[in-house]
């Protein structure tokens, strides 16, 4: 059980006068300064003996800052032991090659039987309190029905690096995320960027949709067909590299340019009389996959407390290079 901590520093002679939240993240950076800044709002900092509840008060030289991290709070989701595919584990992090099906984190409608139970019963005690809770740090997310490789953070420290790292898109370190897949029809040019903002869909809350307003969010994937999979041009496979991480980034942006994912019935919906053209062997193949053919299959990132960088990758899963096969004959 991860006991309370008391934490005390002391400010400098030479310090620059600054925002009480950044000061504590520059002594402490192994907590994340949001982490921090809940500490402040509910009364764990203190400067010169004194309890502060701004997080914009400045602090300068000389000042006395103590920061008490509480226990960390059960956790919601439960252990539940899953046969996860570990491809890399230490004691900051872990690197999970995800099956499709299987939801990252509990939300209604599942409960349980997600990765994050699955993970608090593999890694246990070496789990710290990451965000006040017991569990693990999710850094970023797969949908449910795209598969491949995944990190999670260990302890607050790694999840501050990962989650640094992330939220700069690789554009100043060595994060690289890669995905490959199947679309109907193929997109021309064969290699190319498409930059399209996107944001909640206004008509169904449960999709995104690019957008041409402030509500949008920079979205940017690079791409290159890597093989046109029959003779008709019906199908391609693409490698899609992400230059930012969206929600549903692929699916929306190949949709968008008119060659969505197939088995998407989310944005490829429109699609499905394409189907009919396949034959029989290849619309079987399609029926077995029952999802989108999508996969993240290359996973670089630095090591957040090492610096060394990690290399990942993932082949495509049975199912995709089944229809694939289909599909060539």
């Amino acid at each position: 059980m991860q006991q309370p901590e008391d934490r005390r520093t002391t400010l400098p002679d030479d310090a620059i006068p600054e925002r009480l939240d950044r000061a504590l993240a520059r002594a402490f950076p192994d907590v994340s300064r949001a982490r921090l800044q809940d500490l402040i709002r509910s009364g764990q900092v203190r400067r010169d003996g004194a309890v502060v509840l701004d997080l914009s008060v400045k602090v300068g030289p000389g000042a006395d800052l103590s920061v008490t991290i509480p226990e960390a709070a059960p956790p919601t989701p439960k252990a539940e032991t899953l046969d996860l595919v570990v491809v890399y584990e230490d004691g900051d992090l872990i690197v999970i090659d995800k099956p499709a099906g299987l939801v990252v984190h509990p939300a209604p409608g599942h409960e349980s039987g997600t990765l994050v139970n699955g993970l608090i019963a593999h890694c246990g005690d070496s789990l710290s309190g990451i965000g006040g809770v017991r569990r693990p740090g999710i850094v970023h997310r797969l949908d449910k029905d795209t598969s491949g490789l995944l990190v999670v953070a260990k302890n607050d420290r790694a999840h501050k690096g990962l989650t640094e790292q992330f939220a700069d898109h690789g554009r100043t370190g060595p994060l690289e995320r890669v995905y490959r897949a199947l679309v109907w029809g193929v997109p021309e040019p064969r290699v190319g960027t498409i930059e399209a903002a996107l944001a909640r869909s206004q008509r169904n809350r449960e999709k995104i949709a690019v957008v041409r307003d402030e509500s949008g969010r920079e979205a940017i994937t690079h791409y290159h067909v890597e093989e046109v999979l029959d003779p008709a041009g019906l199908v391609a496979l693409v490698r899609c590299e992400l230059e930012t991480g969206r929600t549903h980034q692929i699916r929306v942006h190949m949709s968008h340019r008119g060659h969505p994912l197939l088995g998407d019935a989310v944005y490829g919906s429109a699609f499905k009389t394409k189907a009919s053209r396949l034959d029989e062997e290849a619309r079987a193949a399609l029926q077995a996959l029952g999802r989108q053919a999508l996969h993240a299959c290359v996973l670089g990132f630095a090591h957040p407390r090492t610096g060394e960088e990690l290399y990942f990758e993932s082949p495509l899963p049975p199912e995709m290079t089944a229809l694939m096969d289909s599909l060539r004959r």
